[in-house]
């Protein structure tokens, strides 16, 4: 009688756990989408969005309801850091990459700021595609390199990390000042910026919106994020 009852409890949390997967499916595809636009052209998606399914798959079996966190929380720090290992193992940035990553570095540290992507360009002799290219390697980079997977990273600035506009820890000062850095972007960097940020949407859905494909939109948004971090830097955020 005694292992009827161990058995049926293991189908109802075997159940339960799967009750979860399919419920929080979305929620990988949601990430994915967003962390996408942070990273270069080129990164596997389907790779990522496998390792994200991994992911939750972990906090499935392992969440303790108990403890009064929400699922959706607990599963989103446990899907991320899967994909970031994803990228850590399978995301090596070419050796061209990282020549130009470094032209890009050296120039960045002589030009008085605000630096601006076409200034990175002329300093260096690529095309502002190129240098684009190189700020999201360098921002892989930095994403991938922290320790907590939960945490985001803003990375615009070539020489110090600076929180994502997103974050709700930021003093009120600092906010404001980000309000006025998104209000002195291009009408259709903002336009992308308040999608991404504020409405939340994925890469693939904020194509569709401007009517641009992803990589297009992938490039603008990462220009946006550098002029971003520029502005708040000559404002000595």
């Amino acid at each position: 009688m005694e292992n009827t009852v161990q058995a049926y409890r293991e189908v109802g949390a075997r159940a339960k756990r799967d009750e979860l997967i399919l419920a929080h499916l979305p929620l990988v595809r949601h990430l994915v989408g967003k962390l996408i636009a942070q990273l270069p052209t080129g990164v596997d998606l389907e790779n990522l969005e496998s390792a994200g399914v991994l992911g939750l798959v972990e906090a499935a079996s392992h969440f303790d309801p108990s403890r009064g966190t929400q699922f959706k929380t607990y599963a989103y720090a446990r899907i991320r850091g899967a994909v970031l290992d994803e990228l850590r193992r399978n995301s090596p940035l070419p050796q061209q990459i990282l020549e130009r990553l470094a032209k890009v570095q050296r120039a960045y540290r002589e030009l008085i700021a605000p630096v601006t992507t076409e200034a990175l360009a002329t300093a260096t002799g690529l095309s502002e595609d190129d240098v684009i290219d190189c700020l999201a390697a360098y921002r892989m980079s930095r994403l991938v390199s922290l320790d907590n997977a939960a945490e985001e990273t803003f990375s615009t600035r070539l020489d110090e990390r600076q929180e994502s506009p997103d974050t709700k820890t930021l003093h009120s000062e600092t906010a404001e000042l980000l309000e006025k850095a998104i209000a002195s972007l291009p009408e259709r960097e903002r336009l992308m910026i308040t999608l991404y940020y504020l409405e939340d949407l994925r890469l693939k859905e904020i194509a569709k919106v401007v009517g641009l494909s992803e990589s297009r939109v992938s490039r603008v948004l990462q220009e946006a994020f550098f002029q971003l971090g520029e502005f708040m830097r000559s404002k000595g955020a």
